[in-house]
């Protein structure tokens, strides 16, 4: 299994340019602040399902996959944030970026459980 053949990898790499690109447009005083952590949240998605599926096991690999659940619920969070204060003038396509993204990755889970038995 090679990461970059993966839909969640693939799809998740998709996000994280679609983020840079809807943040650029945020105030600069906030490039260290809320910028910076939806960015950092964003790149962790890929970065832990590449890492994850380079693990020899099946559970190391699922639990890399459960870490990049945990990114994208931490992004999706910052985001909602970064509407609710008017950052983002609409949530809707970022919200469908992420349900995809979500979908993917539950469905990486699935198949490295499958493998196990």
């Amino acid at each position: 299994m090679n990461h970059k053949t993966l839909d969640a990898w693939n799809h998740s790499i998709r996000l994280v340019e679609y983020v840079y690109q809807i943040t650029s447009g945020f105030p600069k005083e906030e490039l260290f602040g809320i910028t910076s952590q939806i960015r950092r949240s964003a790149v962790s998605i890929p970065s832990n399902i590449a890492e994850g599926v380079a693990r020899f096991s099946n559970k190391d690999k699922l639990h890399f996959t459960y870490i990049s659940l945990g990114s994208l619920a931490e992004l999706e969070t910052q985001l909602i944030i970064a509407y609710k204060i008017g950052y983002l003038k609409t949530y809707e396509p970022i919200d469908s970026y992420i349900l995809n993204t979500r979908r993917l990755i539950l469905g990486l889970q699935k198949y490295i459980r499958s493998m196990v038995g």
